[in-house]
């Protein structure tokens, strides 16, 4: 089977608007979307790369922006066409991160790149898709990249659930380092921000902002999905204080890395 395939299967299955819709999802969201709006301002242009079924692209399209979407995977455009409201700017078409040659250069304001880090195995297609991220990009523009943390899943699905040594004999796991290893079958590849720095560095690119997007949430998700609406917005008010620390974003699940082209 080709990478797509297992996403196919994977996505045909997964409800990834319920997943942000959940208090403990929606911190990821609230925490990106937060991040986004920091930089537009009206007239822009937007590109989401891997727009999975829309969520960011069609609340940024009710604000009024102007937003292109790519999706690789049928079944989601297919939800997302399904989201889209009377009046918004938006468009879907179907391609891949690692080859946006519909799209021109130097086109986009802001550039969300959300999903297909999450996805891509080898070093070549993240590059890849990093660099066309860019491209397309004007200079000056934002560029939103997500990634999947390895310690993060090394403790909560490893650990607390107690797979972790299933992980060991899948050879997903380096015992000395804790280092992750994933194949397309795996779904998810898994990073470090030493990984990440060194994927950017390559690129003639500021960074702005490393984000822990979703902090500790994941580690105690039943616990945030239980609070009332005071401690919640509480919790919120904690994680937006505290998702910048470096010294805590890899006990996040989800980081974003932003960054200017320059």
């Amino acid at each position: 089977m080709e990478t797509k395939d297992y996403l196919t299967d994977y996505y045909g299955s997964y409800d990834e608007n319920g997943r942000l819709a959940s208090k403990h999802g929606a911190v990821e969201y609230l925490t990106t979307m937060k991040y986004v709006e920091k930089y537009l301002k009206p007239g822009m242009r937007v590109l989401e790369i891997g727009a999975a079924t829309g969520r960011y692209s069609h609340a940024l399209a009710q604000k009024g922006y102007r937003v292109d979407a790519v999706e690789l995977i049928e079944h989601n455009i297919e939800i997302f066409k399904q989201n889209t409201r009377e009046g918004e700017n938006v468009t879907v078409t179907q391609g891949n991160a690692v080859d946006l040659s519909a799209f021109d250069s130097d086109t986009y304001d802001i550039t969300l790149l959300l999903g297909p880090m999450y996805h891509l195995f080898t070093e070549e297609d993240k590059l890849a898709a990093l660099s066309e991220a860019i491209r397309v990009t004007k200079k000056g523009g934002i560029v939103f990249a997500a990634y999947c943390m390895g310690d993060a899943s090394v403790l909560s699905y490893g650990f607390i659930r107690g797979e972790i040594f299933s992980i060991i004999e899948k050879c997903m796991l380096n015992t000395e380092t804790f280092d992750t290893y994933s194949n397309p079958w795996d779904i998810f590849e898994l990073y470090r921000k030493e990984d990440i720095d060194r994927l950017r560095e390559q690129f003639n690119v500021t960074q702005l902002h490393f984000v822990a997007s979703d902090g500790y949430t994941n580690h105690m998700r039943e616990t945030v999905d239980s609070m009332d609406e005071r401690m919640y917005e509480l919790y919120l008010k904690y994680h937006f204080a505290t998702c910048e620390r470096q010294d805590m974003v890899g006990y996040s699940h989800h980081t974003l890395d932003i960054f200017r082209k320059e």
